[in-house]
């Protein structure tokens, strides 16, 4: 749902990988309808999937996953510029979801994530487990990047570079469970260096802007991928936002926490081991994004 970068770029992955029917849906249909006729032409000849572009809504009648990129507006500060907006446009959007397509998992791109997540959930009144932040995933593999040119290493030299907490100026970077060729992180670092760190990994999408208008690659694949997990019933571990019930000792709140996916949506909040600061700045997040909430 949305026909702007994001969302063609996720249908490109889907339509060229030969994973499913598409059906892109935007407002403006002639966009849309132009996109797919596009995107078409990267079927693979061997693919009995195809993709189409509409306006109307109850067109995803049956769908098994739906994706949320659509916006209101771009952001230029931060993320949380059109958050009254877009809180109505998710609220409009859960209950066109609960009347069409109930039983879908529905995936959100669109943000302020953490928050619309949040709203979506109570307003389609999905279960919690099927409806899920991809935002996570995209700032654990900012991590991972920043690391790498840190250090000068391969990315595939890392393991267990994971960001929870908020997508946004809270988010939480887990050092003390990133290793490096088997060796801890923090032992190759001093407190200015992660400091840095993670101020790079939130300021990533700063840069980024300061070179090109928007990101949608990076978004597309983490998004693909859980897609993926879903349809081929893939066990999937990733860091993705989810309404907490408890858990982490948190409630009435969505946050990036680490998750196990399936072709079931959601089945299990997994436990990650904070070490005391990191548990601090997780509580802090969560107050941050629940006094958002609490401001609608």
């Amino acid at each position: 749902m949305g026909g702007g970068r994001v969302g063609t770029s996720i249908a490109f992955l889907c339509v060229s990988n030969a994973l499913d029917d598409v059906l892109l849906l935007d407002h403006t249909k002639d966009k849309v309808i132009g996109e797919s006729l596009d995107i078409a032409n990267a079927i693979p000849p061997t693919s009995k999937f195809s993709i189409h572009g509409t306006d109307d809504y109850s067109k995803l009648s049956g769908s098994d996953i739906v994706v949320i990129a659509t916006s209101t507006g771009v952001y230029i500060k931060n993320r949380m510029e059109n958050m009254s907006s877009q809180v109505i446009m998710i609220k409009e959007i859960a209950r066109k979801i609960k009347q069409y397509c109930p039983s879908a998992i529905v995936l959100l791109i669109s943000n302020p994530l953490d928050i619309l997540t949040y709203f979506f959930q109570r307003e389609s009144e999905l279960s919690r487990f099927k409806v899920i932040g991809v935002a996570s995933s995209l700032d654990s593999s900012r991590f991972r990047y920043c690391i790498s040119e840190k250090l000068s290493i391969p990315q595939s030299s890392i393991s267990n570079a994971l960001v929870l907490g908020e997508h946004g100026d809270s988010l939480v970077p887990v050092f003390s469970g990133v290793s490096v060729n088997g060796k801890s992180l923090l032992s190759m670092i001093d407190g200015d260096e992660k400091d840095s760190m993670t101020s790079s990994v939130r300021n990533y999408w700063k840069k980024l802007r300061s070179y090109k208008s928007r990101s949608h690659f990076g978004i597309a694949k983490n998004a693909y991928d859980v897609i993926n997990a879903i349809i081929n019933s893939k066990e999937l571990a990733i860091p993705a936002s989810v309404v907490l019930e408890g858990e982490y000792g948190e409630k009435d709140v969505a946050m990036g926490v680490p998750i196990k996916i399936t072709s079931k949506g959601i089945i299990e909040i997994k436990d990650r081991k904070l070490d005391e600061s990191e548990q601090e700045l997780f509580k802090i997040s969560a107050q941050s994004i629940r006094n958002s909430i609490q401001s609608i």
